[in-house]
């Protein structure tokens, strides 16, 4: 009896997420190194999947991880990512500042490959073992941006709005077999990606750099700041839980009011 009660004890006190496997997608930094982290706390084993081959064995060696170097932008790569995931973070991205008129179109491609169909292609593969197993949870880092546009982004627009179309469908082909599918939706989080568009940004408006923060990136949101990385990591983290079970096809804004204008 008293071995029935420990065991009993040791599985409710056990971490949600004990037992399962994540794959993340640019984890190595940013938004995706803070989803890694809050996973393996949460007790899941994690592929921390990176183009930055260092960085991703340096955050897998951090949380107890797996890394996995990759080139998102291949898809003989991508279509060589580990399938057995429980759990799928589509988060790598990048960003290219530019009018459309001007928009190198080798870059546009280069975005919509990484951005859209190598999540398309991780879930091509993943989806059969969520479904097999009767569970599954599916995290797309979309943006404010996949939900509204902003001027002199049309690669980077283009693709978050193809995720959330991504996403929907996901969820409603998964909805049999356990699994759900969202996005989450920031506005800007202060990570490398956003740091290194300043100059870009002001370039664009033809405003000093030091002008953009405020006038640019801060200008609709209603709470004035950047969210931090591990803000995002906690929807993430919230949206594989028990607690949202029941939460699929939906967008998780988190944009300090941008979307209320």
């Amino acid at each position: 009896m008293e071995s029935t009660q420990s065991t009993a004890q040791s599985a409710l006190s056990a971490p949600p997420l004990t037992g399962r496997t994540a794959l993340v997608t640019g984890a190595a930094g940013g938004i995706g190194r803070a989803c890694a982290q809050a996973l393996a706390a949460a007790g899941a084993k994690v592929y921390v999947v990176d183009l930055a081959a260092e960085a991703a064995a340096a955050v897998a060696a951090e949380i107890g991880g797996t890394a996995v170097p990759a080139d998102l932008a291949d898809p003989a790569a991508v279509d060589a990512l580990p399938a057995d995931a429980d759990i799928v973070v589509n988060n790598a991205g990048l960003q290219h500042v530019a009018p459309l008129h001007e928009f190198p179109v080798e870059k546009f491609t280069l975005i919509q490959r990484v951005m859209v169909e190598a999540p398309f292609r991780i879930l091509r593969r993943t989806l059969p073992h969520m479904y097999e197993q009767g569970w599954g949870r599916v995290v797309n880092l979309s943006s404010v941006h996949g939900l509204r546009a902003s001027a002199y982004k049309s690669a980077y627009v283009t693709a978050k709005h193809a995720l959330e179309g991504l996403s929907k469908v996901v969820a409603l082909e998964g909805a049999p077999h356990g699994v759900t599918s969202n996005c989450v939706n920031p506005g800007y989080v202060r990570t490398p990606l956003v740091e290194k568009q300043l100059a870009d940004q002001a370039a664009a408006h033809g405003i000093p750099v030091e002008q953009v923060l405020a006038q640019v990136l801060l200008e609709r949101p209603a709470i004035k700041r950047l969210i931090e990385p591990a803000e995002v990591a906690d929807a993430v983290l919230w949206l594989c839980s028990p607690a949202a079970g029941y939460v699929t096809g939906t967008s998780l804004t988190m944009d300090g009011g941008w979307t209320a204008h």
